[in-house]
């Protein structure tokens, strides 16, 4: 056995203490098995990616494969930035390394915080944590994955989170910043702010990886990457970033377009049209574009990344993306319908591993990157492909009116099982039987609040006992909730409501 070592000069191995860990036993690698050993990850096969598997079939993505595929393509950016030039291989030296085990291990871990139904689950916790619990940062996934990581879920070597290398730790950090330390910063145009900030800074960044109870440790994991600049990723979480995206554009496609929700014809009159008309829809006015007429809202699309992203957008590049999807994707994949064949599965297999290959090889790293950018991104014409892929997707199917209706639905659930919990831990002569592991995340919560406002007391409204208790049982709800899988929300919900024929079974494990 071995002691780890703790020094600030080891590329961020160091972990949150000393650990004896085997001979020969590598860092990252207890890293990324911890991860995947963990009930948060298991949990993911039954959490919904975009669209839910029942009714569709095994072969739809959930969160814990759409995790493994971006964990795969992470890893081969990662390879392919080993062999890259002597420039670029040192420029990578200099920005503080890229290893594939650890952008593997942040790619597995960096959808644990999403909550059950999706990202509209996900806005809807935000919504009640808020409005309901009074939780000043409320809730995001990417701050509540640090927070598993670093406080919830536990190991051998310690109680409280996963004992993670700081470059793991660092790794999962898309929004490497506060909710709350975003109010006090000045409004800019959009062009000049990071991606996930949002406009709307009364409320503090829209996204953000770290409550305000873990900001320290943010800020302590960030410390070990002196050439990363602030508000930027370190390359390797660059890497795991660019892996979600392009696996969320491509291999989402496979899901709806099996699911038959990626129609032909739609889709065709909508890219067709732009092509066709692209100089008239561009002299036109706002006013004057309907979403509903064909190719007007891929136009209104590129008006809207040519304000954000000026610094990349290009209009003939987004034209000719335009022009490979409509001919790979609709006149190659959608041209044919899925009938659940063998043809049809290896006509979807084959246009995943193109549109992969093509993407995962088309990367760029900068030295100084614009505020909206990484140090890791995609090279020009890859992103403006990606912008293209996820337009049809919130086109064709983010924006349909029977998703819309079935997740609508699925907040409600959300919404109530906030309410319910918030209304039985306020409840003095029955909280005491509150389900056990929600009274115990109270009690660390609490705890946490307390030695928060002893280190920032200008993060709080008045700072007595009776907030802190209050927002420690806020949080815990939230941690609580945010545990469910998609059954067991509303499978709970149903206990919480009284619409439920028994308590044994359904409330097992609570």
């Amino acid at each position: 056995m071995v002691t780890r070592q703790m020094t600030h000069t080891d590329g961020g191995r160091e972990r949150a203490i000393s650990e004896q860990l085997r001979e020969g036993e590598d860092e990252f690698r207890v890293d990324i098995e911890r991860i995947r050993f963990s009930p948060y990850f298991s949990r993911l096969s039954a959490v919904t990616q975009v669209i839910p598997q029942a009714g569709s079939g095994t072969v739809i993505h959930n969160r814990l494969t759409h995790s493994l595929k971006v964990s795969a393509v992470a890893r081969s950016i990662a390879i392919g930035l080993r062999t890259a030039d002597e420039a670029t291989q040192q420029l990578v030296r200099d920005l503080g390394g890229c290893d594939p085990v650890v952008v593997q291990a942040a790619a597995a871990a960096h959808d644990l915080g999403h909550p059950p139904f999706g990202h509209l689950g996900e806005q809807e916790l935000d919504r009640v944590a808020r409005d309901t619990l009074g939780l000043p940062d409320g809730f995001e996934g990417n701050a509540q994955t640090f927070r598993i990581l670093t406080a919830l879920d536990s190991c051998d070597a310690t109680a409280r989170g996963l004992n993670l290398t700081r470059a793991v730790r660092a790794a999962v950090l898309k929004y490497p910043w506060t909710r709350s330390e975003w109010r006090a910063i000045p409004s800019r145009p959009p062009e000049q702010m990071p991606r996930g900030v949002g406009t709307a800074l009364a409320i503090g960044a829209q996204k953000f990886s770290a409550y305000d109870i873990e900001g320290d440790e943010m800020r302590d994991v960030l410390k070990v990457f002196p050439a990363i600049a602030g508000h930027q990723q370190t390359l390797e979480c660059s890497v795991m970033d660019i892996a979600d995206d392009i696996a969320y554009a491509v291999h989402d496609l496979d899901d709806f377009y099996r699911a038959g929700i990626l129609q032909y014809t739609a889709v065709s009159a909508e890219l067709r049209a732009w092509l066709e008309a692209r100089a008239a829809l561009a002299a036109s006015d706002d006013s004057e574009l309907d979403p509903r007429s064909p190719g007007h809202a891929l136009e209104l699309a590129w008006r809207r990344i040519e304000e954000k992203d000026p610094w990349i957008a290009d209009a003939e590049a987004f034209r000719a993306s335009v022009e490979r999807v409509a001919n790979d994707l609709v006149d190659g994949l959608l041209a044919v319908p899925y009938d659940g064949g063998l043809e049809a599965d290896r006509a979807v297999t084959g246009f995943t591993r193109r549109w992969i290959d093509r993407l995962k090889s088309s990367i760029a790293v900068e030295r100084t990157p614009t505020i909206r950018s990484g140090h890791v991104r995609l090279a020009d014409e890859a992103w403006h492909d990606v912008i293209v892929l996820k337009f049809v997707h919130s086109r064709f199917v983010l924006d349909r009116s029977d998703l819309a209706v079935y997740q609508r639905g699925q907040t409600r659930i959300i919404a109530s099982l906030a309410e319910g919990f918030h209304a039985w831990l306020n409840d003095p002569d029955d909280a005491g039987r509150a389900p056990r592991r929600l009274l115990d995340s109270v009690e660390a919560a609490t705890s946490e609040y307390k030695a928060l406002r002893d280190e920032r007391p200008e993060l709080f409204e008045h700072g007595g006992s009776a907030e802190v208790a209050r927002l420690g049982r806020s949080r815990a709800i939230v941690d609580y909730i945010a545990s469910f899988t998609d059954a067991q929300a509303m499978s709970v919900n149903a206990l919480i409501t009284g619409t439920s024929d028994g308590p044994w079974e359904a409330g097992r494990g609570l």
